[in-house]
Parts: C-alpha cells; structure tokens; sequence
C-alpha cells in the first residue's frame, strides 16, 4: 500500500481555485470601470463591448454585483449603473481620508493663508472632496463635489501623474468628453508635462482653467490604489509672487501626509 499526501494533491486544486477567484475579481472589476464614467448607465452589450468580454460572462458578472446592490437597473431601456452599495463603500473611504488628512489641509491652509483643496479622480475629472477656504480678501473657492477637467488643472494634472502614461492618456480623452468646453491645445505639451509633474511631485495652472486664477498641486495613491490630490489656488498677481513658498510648503505638506495614507 502506498502513502499519499493528501495535501500535495489538494494543492492543484487550490491554486485552480485561487486563480479562477482573482480572474473573476478583476472581471468584475472591469465592469464597474466601464460604468464608472456613465452614470447614466449601460445595457450589458455596451458593457461586453468596453471590458471584451462575453455578453453571457457579464450577464453573470453582473448579476453577481446587482445582488449585493452593487449596481441597480437604470431604467426601463434594461441597462444598469452603479448602485447604492458600492457608493457606500466608497463615502466610507472618503470619509475615513478626508477625516485623516483635514488637520493638515487647514495647518497647510493656515502656513500658505490660501484655500487649499483635497480631491480625487471620478471618471475624467477631478472631484472636490474636502476643502480649507484661504484667510485673505481675494480667495479663490470651489464647492464641495464639484468636477474639474484633469487635463487644464493643477490636481487634474497631478492625478494623472501618478498613472502610467497609456492610463493617463486614456484619462486625457476622459475628461475632454466629460468637459468639452475646454480644449485641449497641445497634447505633446500636456504629455511632457505630465512627465515633468512624475519626477517634481508638482504640477501647475497658470489660468488654464479661469482666467485669472493659478494653482499648484501634488498627488499620490493611496493604499487603496486611488489618487488624492491636494491644490492650492490663488489669483494669479498673488500666485506668481509667492509661487516657490507655496511649492516648498506643498511638497512639505506631501511629506508628511503621504505616509499616513499609503501603508
């Protein structure tokens, strides 16, 4: 009679069964990319089209995700969209950085006595998150869930740095359809500086975005692999002048919060 070693013949099986859970995972991950961008919703044939899947697979998929209320019916036309489930998840985790990082967004605001924001990515733009209003007369202010281009902004542009540049390109044509009203000028020029923003931490709007306002920003992923970003807008007379300590304060700024959010 021979010893077997049930484990060792178990093992292939768990390994099988191990990959065949994380394919699945970024399946349905896949598809809650694509309809992140459509809040509107789509039908599953659009949805197999985006993630080059099989109508049937994503018809499982999701199935699986509107069980756990992860997405709902859009309408009457039988696509879907993102559902209250997963936007609980996700105010949780906004709330949880927002709570953490507010004490340094208002000392920072306090050292620079400009408006400082705290955004993240949301499809192509940027979303207003939390925000410290600036001491001084003439401030520049945006309202919290507002939606930024990422192409013509400070934090927009810090955001996509923090992507490879095949993903930032993608992110590029993102947010010029959800803002049309801002063109893009030149892309070889968007691109270079985006590069620039990858090995400085910073990157800028001189007016791009408002006339008469700049901004500084900085980005970084946090532990869950999403973007915060964090800008400083001013009036650009203002701006200009104080350019290279709004810099230094940021970065410092990057130094100590990063940590706090990336372990």
């Amino acid at each position: 009679m021979n010893v077997v070693d049930t484990r060792k013949l178990a093992e292939p099986d768990l390994a099988e069964d191990r990959a065949g859970g994380i394919q699945v995972i970024a399946r349905a991950a896949s598809v809650l990319r694509a309809l992140e961008s459509h809040p509107e919703g789509l039908s599953l044939g659009q949805i197999a089209k985006s993630v080059g899947l099989a109508r049937s697979t994503v018809q499982r998929i999701v199935s699986a995700l509107a069980a756990e209320d992860f997405l709902i019916a859009a309408g009457p036309g039988g696509g879907v969209r993102i559902g209250p489930g997963l936007a609980r998840l996700a105010q949780s985790v906004n709330s949880n950085a927002v709570e953490m990082v507010r004490p340094y967004l208002r000392a920072l605001g306090e050292e620079v006595e400009e408006t400082v924001d705290l955004a993240t990515l949301s499809g192509g733009s940027v979303v207003f998150m939390d925000q410290a209003p600036g001491k001084r007369r003439l401030i520049a202010l945006s309202a919290i869930g507002e939606r930024f281009p990422l192409h013509c902004t400070a934090n927009g542009k810090a955001v996509l740095a923090c992507f490879a540049p095949e993903d930032a390109a993608e992110l590029i044509d993102k947010s010029l359809s959800e803002h049309p009203g801002y063109p893009l000028r030149n892309r070889r020029a968007l691109l270079r500086e985006i590069e620039t923003v990858r090995q400085t931490h910073l990157a800028y709007d001189l007016g791009e975005h408002g006339d008469g306002i700049s901004a500084i920003g900085t980005a970084f992923l946090d532990v869950f692999g999403r973007p915060l970003a964090v800008s400083i807008p001013a009036p650009s007379a203002r701006f200009d002048e104080h350019r290279k300590l709004l810099a230094k304060s940021l970065l410092a700024f990057r130094e100590r919060v990063k940590p706090l959010l990336t372990r």
